[in-house]
């Protein structure tokens, strides 16, 4: 059992052993776009924070219909506990703001967790945009420390072959876009990830593990420039109703900067949102996520991986790292839908699907689908922020709870 009412805080159970992960999703919505909530189809749109007012407090508080200039402030305190995770403390919050009347929304997205396995997960999330929407900055930092197990490379892999490592990680990665043309923006970031304190334990059987055939390392560092493509006609990014979005990054670990070796990955991260039935509140949202190691040998913990993309997502229905490959091809539909006529509470249903090779060069391997049902909570009714609460599952009786702050993709 477990209950995490946090800023994208992410809980998994599986019949081995598995870690949860507290994670943040990036946000912002399109500058034109309308955040004004107050009435939908005749409607008065409400969140959680309108329900507990009502049930606590008799006076009536301002109506806030937009985001401005002004940040809007949240900090969510949580507590839960699964068998897998013992008891999890977490402290998340967010920042969201607009730099100018059409810009879109800059936001701050961060927290801080405890786990009884004794995890560290402190991960921050920023995304700026300039008065005019010319730039973009995203930014992401990490500090983890991070016992998490490996179960072997492709698609393949079994979860009998349940390897527990321990590690501690730092993420800094920066990306700068600048408008180029439309809805197309183009730049430059630089990504560095630095893991030490490696350790195994090895498989279960006592065979030699995949970990330690590919090369194992008490420390490896992978750091080097990117070129990014980034296409976005979402009409909210924190939960859009129509558009598309279309992300490319080209990324180069080298020696000259400092990485154990070089290396380069290719993603492709398409997403396509459907108004569905026509002229309802209901949505259809597509995504393909192609992530691709094109030339040299990454260090294994920087392979292609299930739950490591850039927001965390991939692979409901399974244990972050499930499986990992020297390419990752996924898949996944989504139908969100309304529950009450005000907004506060929607639902969902999914259907993922990955596939991994285990070598470079090697054929990707069999599919691994995830399905499941979710319930929406709204948070924010201003952004249309929802607390996400899901349940997945996958093959060999994998299985887990996922609750987060915002949509999956």
């Amino acid at each position: 059992m477990a209950l995490f009412i946090g800023l994208n805080s992410y809980a998994q159970q599986n019949q081995s052993s598995g870690i949860p992960l507290t994670k943040i999703s990036p946000t912002g919505v399109s500058p034109g776009s309308k955040d004004s909530t107050v009435m939908v189809r005749g409607t008065k749109q409400q969140d959680i924070g309108d329900v507990l007012h009502k049930l606590f407090h008799s006076k009536t508080i301002p109506e806030i219909d937009s985001i401005t200039s002004k940040p809007q402030v949240s900090v969510i305190p949580a507590i839960g506990y699964t068998l897998v995770t013992s008891f999890a403390v977490v402290v998340s919050g967010n920042i969201a703001f607009r730099n100018g009347p059409q810009s879109r929304i800059s936001t701050v997205v961060a927290s801080a967790s405890y786990t009884g396995n004794k995890q560290i997960i402190m991960p921050i999330q920023t995304n700026f945009w300039t008065k005019d929407n010319g730039y973009e900055f995203v930014g992401n930092y990490s500090y983890l420390k991070y016992p998490q197990s490996t179960y072997g490379l492709g698609s393949n892999s079994k979860i009998t072959a349940n390897d527990p490592m321990d590690y501690s990680l730092i993420q800094f990665y920066e990306t700068i876009l600048r408008h180029v043309a439309g809805n197309f923006y183009a730049g430059l970031g630089y990504d560095f990830d630095d893991h030490w304190n490696i350790s195994e334990k090895g498989n279960p059987d006592g065979s030699v593990s995949d970990y330690a055939k590919y090369g194992t390392a008490t420390r490896t560092i992978s750091s080097g420039f990117t070129i990014n493509g980034q296409l976005d006609s979402r009409d909210n990014a924190i939960n859009p109703s129509k558009g598309a979005y279309i992300g490319l990054q080209l990324r180069n670990s080298d020696t000259n900067f400092g990485a154990t070796k070089n290396w380069q990955s290719l993603i492709i991260d398409v997403r396509k949102y459907i108004n569905f039935p026509e002229g309802s509140d209901n949505t259809l949202a597509l995504w393909n996520y192609d992530w691709l190691i094109v030339g040299g040998k990454p260090p294994y913990l920087d392979l292609p991986s299930t739950g490591w993309d850039a927001n965390f997502a991939t692979g409901r229905g399974y244990i972050q790292g499930r499986f990992r490959g020297n390419e990752m091809v996924y898949t996944e539909a989504e139908y969100r839908y309304k529950i009450t006529a005000d907004g506060v509470l929607g639902g969902t249903v999914f259907l993922n699907g990955e596939s991994f090779t285990a070598q470079r060069g090697t054929s990707l391997q069999s599919i691994q689908p995830g399905f499941g049902p979710g319930l929406r909570v709204k948070l924010n009714k201003v952004s249309n922020t929802n607390i996400s609460i899901n349940y997945g599952f996958g093959n060999e009786d994998s299985r887990g709870l996922f609750i987060s702050v915002g949509e999956a993709f």
